[in-house]
């Protein structure tokens, strides 16, 4: 590794400087936004790999990558350069970046009630920038200061604060980690958080899928003051840094940066049933059906199946788009017991053809795999079972190959969705070729894109088949810009309690990260059958995430199932049908994850920055801003402490009976029936009746829960976003969107409401609840809790 020190100013353009460096590589700032700049270092100026796939702040980027220095989508607005003898400066109307001698920089920032300038970050005063002498490592070093605390990275196990560790972004089946210490794991999202306090908050997003590492503060050095690393193996530093006064903010910019998140079908968020159990089984085709059965037997709200990989299995191999007959004789048959039932099937998907794949020959013929370094063979990885060859989704006869067997082979059968698996790409041959489009690229500096570009050439063939529908995909791995296409999880986990509690803090950083629609496999993945209360615990949480799935592969061959414990069916039962009620809220938090950038899962502190106790509940968090979830996550429990972030508004009891100040730590009774659940005061919560699917023909009875706020605190704005829950054009205008406007004063609350859009729900009628007991005027009309109002008389 060579250290980078001397320098000189060799151009500017419009939107950007560039430094001469070492009298060889390119230094290039550019100037995005006023508060977001580009810092790219080229090795010899020239770029190692030219195109990005996760940046996209207007459209989605062409399938073969975005140039990147292509600033379309961002404003680039015009700045201030000076320079002295030792510093280069550039300044926007909200950053100030001085680059120094020897090379290194320092950030300010300005915020707009104030004309102070006020330092946010720094580079290491010594060989903060570093690049390899033959080779395309690159790594760069800045200062770590005591009042700073780290977020993001996505999903990773621990603590959500990631002081003090070290991270490694290298794409793996997991299978049965540890929730608490493995890494690394599926995703790759090399973006971190700062929280500087009263300093605000910084956003740094290393463009780049080569491997890489992240070190907060685990890494000491004698001759340097305390700092952070980050080292990649491969490709170019290429790092994005914008600010905001607060960490919301900064989550809000980096999703916009990757392109926001896919606006799913409105069932996508009802409960999907899953085993590896019964598609494993000999009648695996009559397990799959008869669990219709049980749904209707048991009273069981759900909406979708997901169809694991046995339906492809011979032998323990699993071999993708090559139905296995013996167990599903019928496939037709089957997909329409699901479709007339209303249950949406999902198929489990690979990007492996094993070497005896009755497809490998095809293949291979077609030149569809990434290639052997040495011999230009495909390559050959450890995969199920076997060995196999992965896909090349750079190749555009991939691609198509690809969309022509998910189009013939299942959504032509009938299952119109594709749960993406088994795609971390595990290729250790770094030399191994892929196509590239045209320009060979190495497989170490693109692994996890593969697995985002073969996603998104299932959710194409899915767009194709249903033109003018919303398609719904799963995807276990993961990099930026894979949000875009599909929902995602924190893959195999393992049954415990610990699973239990440590999977909430790893999706509350997913969320941080700008991937939004996530959850977690509920009731474990991989070890031993949970026990009953471990299993009623995981339901009772993971209703409250975007993806609720109860999927198994238990030691013992038993499936997890709603109904897997006769002695607690009832609460799995009552906590499926919460959820069922609770989807007009949860659909609206997607629409505001999709139209306005808002994360659906929130830590505490997200939306309550200057509430210390907020920081420190690892196990509670905010759905959407309105619920507070602090469900069971210890065995044997009869108590549980929550904290109740510091607002005026405060915070009701979701049953009504009970309003709390924020700023508070209670602690509350609770039994196998308790879901704690709280509500911020001045909400208004849309709520349908238990309907057994999400499809919005059956919400025909719908009800507002007023949660008045605490006296003279101000109004209080709440939304309820309803559509037909399929259409690509919902969002423009065909929907119907609720604005509430609740105020509270001593003698009253008031609530005005209005609705805009052009699409009718099928209730007409709104049931009026109201937490507490005061007077109500609804849209000038004085109410009672329990009174009824016509929702058309505001059109």
């Amino acid at each position: 590794m060579k250290a980078l020190q001397n320098w000189t100013l060799k151009d500017r353009t419009k939107s950007s400087i560039t430094l001469l460096v070492e009298d060889r590589h390119s230094f290039t700032a550019t100037v995005l936004e006023h508060d977001l700049i580009r810092i790219t270092l080229l090795k010899d100026g020239e770029y190692r790999l030219d195109r990005t796939w996760a940046i996209a702040p207007e459209k989605d980027v062409p399938f073969e990558g975005r140039k990147r220095e292509d600033t379309s989508g961002f404003s680039c607005p015009a700045f201030r350069l000076t320079e002295t003898a030792d510093t280069v400066t550039l300044q926007t109307d909200t950053l100030r970046l001085i680059i120094g001698r020897p090379l290194s920089l320092v950030w300010e920032a300005r915020r707009t009630t104030s004309d102070t300038w006020q330092e946010i970050a720094r580079d290491r005063p010594l060989n903060a920038y570093m690049i390899g002498r033959k080779d395309h490592r690159n790594q760069h070093y800045m200062r770590r200061f005591g009042d700073e605390r780290f977020y993001g990275l996505g999903e990773k196990a621990g603590a959500l604060e990631r002081s003090g560790r070290r991270f490694e972004m290298r794409n793996l089946d997991a299978l049965g980690y540890d929730a608490r210490s493995t890494d690394p794991l599926y995703k790759h999202i090399p973006f971190t958080i700062t929280d500087r306090g009263t300093g605000g908050a910084y956003g740094l997003f290393y463009d780049t899928l080569a491997t890489c590492w992240f070190d907060l503060g685990n890494e000491k050095d004698n001759y340097h003051p305390p700092f952070r690393a980050f080292r990649a193996d491969d490709g170019d530093l290429d790092f994005y840094f914008f600010w905001a006064p607060n960490v919301l903010d900064v989550v809000k910019r980096q999703h916009w940066l990757i392109g926001g998140t896919a606006f799913m079908p409105r069932w996508g968020l009802g409960y999907s049933g899953s085993t590896m159990a019964y598609t494993d089984s000999d009648n695996a085709q009559e397990r799959v059906r008869t669990f219709l059965d049980k749904l209707e037997e048991e009273d069981i709200p759900c909406d979708s199946f997901q169809l694991s990989s046995g339906y492809t299995a011979i032998e323990g191999r699993r071999y993708v788009f090559h139905w296995n007959t013996d167990r599903f004789p019928d496939v037709e048959a089957l997909t329409s017991s699901y479709a007339d039932a209303g249950i949406n099937l999902i198929a489990n998907i690979k990007p492996v053809l094993l070497d005896d794949h009755p497809l490998y020959e095809e293949a291979q013929e077609a030149g569809l795999f990434i290639r052997d370094s040495e011999s230009g063979a495909p390559e050959h990885s450890p995969f199920w079972d076997g060995t196999g060859s992965h896909l090349d989704f750079t190749n555009p006869n991939t691609v198509a190959w690809w969309r022509a067997n998910v189009t013939s082979k299942l959504l032509n059968r009938g299952i119109k969705s594709t749960w993406n698996d088994n795609n971390e790409y595990e290729v250790w041959d770094d030399n191994a070729i892929c196509a590239g489009f045209g320009g060979p690229i190495p497989v170490s500096l693109i692994r996890p894109l593969h697995s985002q570009l073969m996603t998104r050439a299932s959710f194409e063939a899915q767009k194709q088949d249903q033109p003018g529908k919303r398609p719904y995909l799963i995807s276990r791995c993961a990099s930026p810009g894979t949000q875009r296409y599909a929902q995602t999880w924190t893959g195999d986990n393992y049954t415990s309690w610990d699973t239990l509690r440590w999977n909430i803090p790893m999706g509350l950083g997913l969320s941080l990260s700008g991937f939004y629609n996530v959850g977690h496999d509920v009731g474990g993945f991989a070890g031993p059958r949970p026990e009953p209360e471990l299993f009623l615990r995981w339901v009772q949480n993971g209703i409250f995430h975007p993806r609720f799935t109860i999927h198994s592969w238990n030691d013992d061959g038993t499936a997890n199932e709603a109904w897997m414990y006769p002695e607690i069916t009832p609460l799995i039962r009552d906590a499926l049908k919460l959820r069922a009620q609770l989807i007009p809220y949860l659909y609206t938090q997607l629409y505001r994850a999709v139209a306005d950038g808002e994360p659906v899962l929130r830590p505490l502190f997200l939306d309550y920055p200057n509430d210390i106790s907020s920081r420190h509940a690892e196990f509670d968090f905010l759905l959407g801003r309105d619920l507070l979830v602090a469900t069971v996550v210890e065995k044997g429990a009869d108590r549980r402490t929550v904290t109740l972030p510091d607002n005026e508004e405060g915070w009701w009891a979701f049953d009504g009976s009970t309003w709390y100040p924020g700023g508070e730590k209670i602690d509350i009774p609770v039994t196998l029936e308790s879901i704690p659940l709280f509500v911020r005061g001045g909400a208004v919560l849309p709520m349908a009746a238990a309907n057994l699917r999400a499809d919005p023909k059956f919400d025909r009875k719908r009800t507002w829960r007023i949660y008045p706020q605490a006296v003279d605190c101000g109004t209080s704005i709440s939304h309820a976003y309803d559509d037909d829950g399929t259409s690509v054009e919902a969002l423009g205008g065909q929907h119907a969107l609720t604005t509430f406007e609740l105020v509270r004063d001593n003698a009253q609350v008031q609530l005005d409401w209005r609705r805009s859009g052009d699409w009718q729900p099928a209730f007409s009628n709104i049931q009026i609840w109201l937490a507490g007991q005061t007077d109500l005027i609804v849209n000038g009309i004085a109410h009672y809790a329990g009174d009824t109002i016509d929702f058309n008389a505001a059109r």
